[in-house]
């Protein structure tokens, strides 16, 4: 497996049978549950953590699209992990409530791809395969942030 492949499918978790993409955001959140519970990260550290990974994740993705001929293969899935932190930073308070809508919303606007994430697909390479999850990533944190100010968690 070259270092692409190794954080393109974000250390296998792509290879999912069934719904990588899902497995993706979960792998995602499980490391930030254990973040969060051990080292005390906060909304800002999931962040910082999405904007470290962003550029190695538009190299990983694109060097995979190009190795395999495809232009945004199912078994990349580092996106997903970048997108789900991205949502946790809307989060006024992390808890079991705001991991859970984090998730969900994050997997809502992936799926639904409101604009301009879909628009952000047809990007070249390993652009349009990170930067439409960003945006999805964005829309999650914005609705958890309202969410906060109503009290809904």
């Amino acid at each position: 497996m070259t270092p692409a492949t190794l954080l393109s499918t974000f250390f296998g978790c792509g290879y999912s049978p069934k719904a990588p993409g899902t497995a993706g955001s979960l792998a995602a959140l499980v490391i930030a549950i254990a973040l969060h519970h051990y080292l005390a990260f906060t909304p800002l550290h999931f962040l910082l953590l999405a904007a470290i990974l962003f550029l190695p994740a538009v190299w990983a993705a694109g060097a995979t699209a190009r190795a395999t001929g495809l232009k945004d293969p199912q078994f990349v899935v580092v996106d997903e992990v970048i997108g789900q932190w991205i949502a946790l930073a809307g989060a006024a308070s992390l808890n079991w409530k705001s991991f859970l809508a984090a998730f969900a919303l994050f997997r809502l606007f992936d799926i639904w791809k409101p604009p301009p994430v879909r628009q952000l697909e047809s990007l070249p390479g390993g652009w349009g395969i990170n930067l439409d999850d960003v945006m999805a990533g964005v829309y999650a944190a914005l609705v958890l942030w309202a969410a906060a100010r109503f009290n809904l968690y």
